[in-house]
């Protein structure tokens, strides 16, 4: 079998893919190859990938192609390359987690849960990307592997902490790669690079096999340059696993059969904390998604910024912890940024963590009785697009301010209680894009997805590969 999708194999999505692959218009070797094609052509630019799968991944291609001969059935994600954050196992493959430390550990002797059942719907792994340390940062750099670059314009970040998987894709190099959003971090590279991420409900996706940050807070998912990609993705990852004892029994929902979904959503635009806290074009682009999907109503929370300073201490605190050990014996072998904030962490007190539960409680509430009347709530995913790399400061209110604590203003309440999340991207001709958070309900991720899919419909939110040369 042999043959070409319409447009460049390369720059195919993972719906179109898999389809052209079970129907034997292409083969799965061949978008093998013309991914590490432009894998070669593009990431000594992006440095998204700090491990290359190649052969895993063309042995995955030759089984896939096996079966299509034999008349075996094959997955819904027949011959679609993929990569992921190197804080999820790979079998083989010693997992980084973005560290120097983490290097000297023996690879990986299964993989993570979420890589196994993409791999066994007949995905591609094509290997590890890029991340900030530990995921310990919202701006894509690494000290030690140096920074990911943002396919739109190289000499600005991609956002983090999961920016080589934002890179990956934007850049082309794969249809869709698993990223981890602790406090923004699907969110904030999905949103500078331009793509769509989906942060779903704390629990649904098994962490089964990855390296931790938070563990109250962190979660697993998708991005990817359509919202079809982000369910087919999604659909294919659902389902419990006792390995991870976040992990919640939920049945499983078809997102991918939300996409159609018919059913009109009640919308809101977030307001209050979540306008002018930055960019005017972050705004722009919030105020365009709820016009397209028909807000009618507009609506301020209460507890937003103790929600977000509560998140902060349950970070420190959590992420203090889990390095503990390493902090004290091996201070400079980490960033110096992140080792830093790891010390803030072990000194803060005891009872500023019970006040953060507390806090979590109560802002989980107000989040419901705002879901009483609205399914989906619509706020900037951060305030200023993608940043210089290297930047320390960023204009905010007329205000110079220091950057990175200010990238996850929007993102860190949301994720906080842990609902789920799709962040779409508008674009800005001729200039950097901006990314919206539409916001659901514990366990409604199809209504996010159904609302993104709207929005995409209506051509106010897209995504394209992009490539902009070298830095």
């Amino acid at each position: 079998m042999s043959g070409t999708i319409s447009g460049p194999l390369a720059d195919a999505s993972a719906a179109e893919i898999a389809s052209a692959v079970r129907t034997g218009s292409v083969c799965a070797r061949e978008v093998a190859e013309a991914t590490a094609s432009r894998i070669a052509e593009r990431d000594g630019t992006l440095n998204a990938f700090t491990h290359l799968a190649k052969e895993r991944a063309f042995a995955e291609a030759d089984a896939v192609d096996a079966r299509i001969a034999a008349d075996a059935p094959v997955g819904p994600l027949a011959g679609v390359p993929f990569a992921v954050k190197n804080l999820f196992d790979l079998a083989g493959v010693t997992t980084w987690a973005g560290s120097a430390i983490e290097k000297e550990k023996p690879p990986a002797e299964r993989d993570a849960t979420l890589v196994s059942r993409l791999a066994a719907a007949g995905g591609l792994t094509f290997g590890a990307l890029n991340m900030g340390e530990y995921a310990y940062d919202f701006t894509g750099e690494n000290s030690h592997e140096g920074p990911s670059r943002n396919p739109h314009d190289p000499t600005r970040m991609t956002g983090g902490s999961s920016g080589g998987s934002g890179a990956a894709v934007a850049g082309g190099l794969v249809p869709f790669a698993l990223g981890s959003d602790t406090n923004g971090s699907i969110r904030v590279p999905s949103a500078f690079c331009g793509i769509f991420g989906l942060k779903p409900t704390y629990g649904r996706l098994p962490r089964t096999g990855t390296f931790p940050f938070v563990d109250s807070l962190d979660h697993l998912g998708p991005m990817a340059r359509s919202v079809a990609d982000l369910a087919l993705a999604f659909d294919a990852m659902q389902g419990f696993d006792a390995g991870d004892p976040a992990c919640a029994n939920e049945p499983p929902l078809s997102a991918t059969a939300a996409l159609t979904s018919a059913t009109p959503l009640r919308v809101a635009r977030l307001t209050g904390w979540f306008r002018g806290q930055g960019e005017a074009e972050t705004d722009e682009a919030a105020d365009r998604i709820a016009k397209a999907l028909g807000a009618s109503d507009e609506i301020t929370l209460d507890g937003v910024e103790e929600a977000r300073s509560a998140a902060y201490v349950l970070t420190n605190i959590e992420g203090a912890a889990l390095h503990l050990d390493n902090v004290r014996t091996r201070p400079d072998d980490f960033d110096p940024a992140v080792r830093d904030r790891l010390i803030a962490g072990t000194l803060l007190p005891g009872v500023h963590y019970v006040k953060a539960q507390r806090a979590r409680l109560a802002f989980r509430a107000i989040m419901r009785r705002a879901f009483e009347r609205f399914d989906i709530l619509v706020a900037p995913a951060t305030p200023m697009r993608a940043p210089k790399i290297g930047a320390q400061t960023v204009t905010m209110r007329g205000e110079e301010v220091l950057l990175r604590p200010n990238i996850g203003v929007y993102t860190q309440p949301i994720s906080f209680v842990g609902l789920p999340v799709v962040c779409c991207p508008v674009q800005f001709e001729g200039n950097l894009p901006a990314g919206v958070q539409l916001i659901a309900p514990a366990w409604r991720e199809d209504l996010a997805l159904a609302a993104a899919a709207a929005a995409e419909r209506a051509g106010i939110s897209s995504a394209q590969p992009v490539f902009a040369g070298a830095a």
